[in-house]
């Protein structure tokens, strides 16, 4: 194997190890609001910008994942789905879209929002927290505690995103973004940021759909529209959850 491709692994490996040791209390503090949420009938959103939203898409209307689950869709942070590419991280400075969005969704008080930015320190994520707690909304950081102290947040309150939220899940992703190095290149590379997040996001879930079925309720979970009668299966719950699900007419 490449010493680069091993070194990828390797550092990949440890540090889910990491995170699954050091953040196991805060993945249960987030899977039990996320319980509680499917249990009351609550509306559960996920947002992330840019390449913090690939995280919050897996798991939102995906084989295994809960169907209640909705993407927070901010106009040009779904991924790089803009043209220029750049228009999304000035996007991410801009006040009020995100708010707006929020506010153009059914959510109310005592509802569930998970909201994911590597840095935190970015005027989108901070102010949808802000904005969402204002409003009686639970709050879960998927962020780099890294970030705060070493980097300076770009919203006016001069706070970052870890200081509005009800939980928050480390990354741990140092500042940079990337693992490795090589002497012929002048910067650093092989970045671990989108499986991390994303694998604390399906952690709570995980940990939520077994709090749920210990308490005698049936998680609403997708089946692979990939198997025989998956397809149906998913139609009924999705008919079901209707009056909780927003990213189906």
């Amino acid at each position: 194997m490449n010493d680069l491709v091993g070194q990828y692994f390797d550092t990949a490996v440890d540090h889910l190890q990491r995170i699954r040791t050091e953040e196991a209390h805060a993945i249960e503090r987030a899977a039990e609001l996320l319980a509680e949420a499917v249990a009351e009938n609550r509306r559960i959103f996920s947002f992330g910008a840019g390449h913090s939203s690939l995280p919050a898409q897996d798991v939102v209307y995906r084989a295994g994942g809960l169907v209640v689950f909705n993407l927070l869709n901010v106009p040009g942070m779904t991924g790089v789905n803009v043209m220029p590419a750049p228009l999304g991280s000035a996007l991410e400075r801009v006040s009020g879209l995100a708010t707006a969005t929020l506010d153009l969704t059914p959510a109310t008080a005592g509802d569930l929002l998970f909201v994911i930015s590597l840095s935190g320190r970015q005027v989108m994520p901070v102010e949808l927290a802000m904005h969402a707690r204002s409003r009686g909304l639970h709050v879960v950081a998927v962020t780099s505690l890294a970030y705060p102290g070493q980097v300076s947040s770009q919203h006016p309150s001069g706070s970052y995103l870890k200081d509005h939220c009800d939980v928050v899940l480390d990354s741990k992703i140092a500042v940079g973004d990337h693992e490795l190095s090589h002497p012929g290149v002048e910067t650093g590379f092989g970045s671990v940021s989108t499986l991390v997040t994303s694998a604390l996001m399906q952690a709570v879930v995980a940990s939520a759909v077994g709090k749920l079925a210990d308490r005698g309720i049936t998680p609403p979970l997708f089946r692979s529209g990939n198997v025989d009668g998956g397809t149906d299966w998913n139609a009924k719950l999705m008919a079901e959850h209707a009056d909780r699900i927003y990213y189906a007419f």
